[in-house]
């Protein structure tokens, strides 16, 4: 009898643990994806993000939620229109977000613009789901808002890191940067890029979002967020497409899709793709385990430990060669964002 309570116990804490477990395995997923924008040549930017717009966003999206939810479409279709048109244009205004953050990197540089943008990311995709909420967890609210505050910090002072490797980059090149128009745009960027996981919080509506008719249908709790991703990606898809295929036409870059020897850009295209949208898949499965604060939670340590992931990928690339002290603070800032992941963990463990 007592051993069969201490095996109840410890399923019950490794159930307890698995939705954390997942969104930290997802972080894998969100600092490595970046990697694949580094061999896009010899496509141009617009022919190689509409192909991988399309995996990303549509293709390994809907693919997945076939697979674990039973009857999809007519899952979908059953959600209020309301509902599905709001997570649509919360994709969207994710898109917008993403096009200004390629325009931030040219200005600022890839680290700032990063730091600024997944810093903002973190705190409004975190704070705005938690004030939308009909009965918020009033309990866990200082540990949320102490927790994004302490990762904002520690995001700042990663992109201060950036700042002293790219100065001492750019004097070396005897490059300048537009410093105001770089973080007026990476500003914008990270509170738009905020509304993807916001639009992800919307499908959530309990007894009317597209997850609970995903669960009607059959769908286990945690495969039910799949069908909310279909219907927020749509939104994202179209904004992304049009903008490329805008620049495709301007550019007049429609033949860069028959480029010699482009089959390792299109490969590396997908490959982005699988880890995007690996890393937003298994998020949505951890947060929908974590109960109503999920996405309040688990987006903020999604957002810290892809920045974390990214810099480690770095590191080995040796993009901090040569720069002690940038790194220096690269590693106060990491070790600053996990005190800041740990409290907002927490979290989910008060009231």
């Amino acid at each position: 009898m007592s051993f069969l309570c201490i095996n109840q116990k410890y399923i019950s804490m490794e159930f307890e643990f698995l939705p954390l477990a997942l969104v930290l395995f997802a972080t894998l997923f969100q600092g490595s994806f970046g990697l694949g924008m580094k061999f896009m040549a010899p496509l141009k930017w617009e022919a190689w993000w509409l192909v991988h717009s399309l995996f990303a966003m549509i293709i390994l999206p809907t693919a997945w939620a076939l697979i674990v939810v039973p009857d999809l479409f007519h899952s979908i279709a059953q959600a209020p229109l309301d509902i599905k048109i709001l997570a649509m244009i919360f994709g969207a205004v994710w898109g917008i977000g993403g096009i200004m953050f390629g325009k931030s990197v040219p200005y600022i540089g890839m680290s700032l613009t990063y730091g600024i943008v997944l810093g903002l990311c973190a705190a409004a995709g975190s704070l705005i789901p938690y004030f939308m909420k009909d009965d918020p967890n009033a309990a866990a609210l200082p540990y949320v808002l102490g927790g994004v505050i302490v990762m904002v910090i520690g995001v700042a002072l990663t992109a201060y890191a950036g700042i002293l490797r790219d100065k001492q980059s750019k004097q070396e090149e005897g490059k300048k940067i537009n410093l105001k128009a770089g973080l007026i745009i990476a500003v914008l960027s990270g509170f738009f890029s905020a509304f993807l996981g916001i639009g992800f919080d919307a499908g959530f509506a309990e007894g009317s979002g597209i997850g609970y008719f995903a669960q009607e249908a059959g769908a286990t709790a945690r495969n039910s967020s799949l069908a909310i991703w279909v219907v927020v990606l749509w939104g994202a898809f179209i904004l992304n497409a049009i903008y490329a295929v805008f620049l495709l036409f301007k550019n007049k870059s429609w033949n860069s899709f028959n480029e010699a020897k482009s089959g390792k850009a299109y490969m590396w295209s997908i490959v982005a793709a699988l880890c995007w949208f690996g890393a937003l898949g298994v998020y949505g499965q951890g947060a929908t385990l974590m109960g109503n604060m999920g996405s309040v939670i688990g987006w903020p340590i999604l957002m810290g430990g892809g920045l974390i992931v990214s810099n480690v990928w770095a590191y080995f690339n040796k993009e901090w060669t040569g720069a002690k002290k940038p790194f220096g603070w690269l590693m106060f800032g990491v070790v600053v964002i996990c005190i800041g992941m740990i409290v907002i963990g927490y979290s989910n463990t008060v009231g």
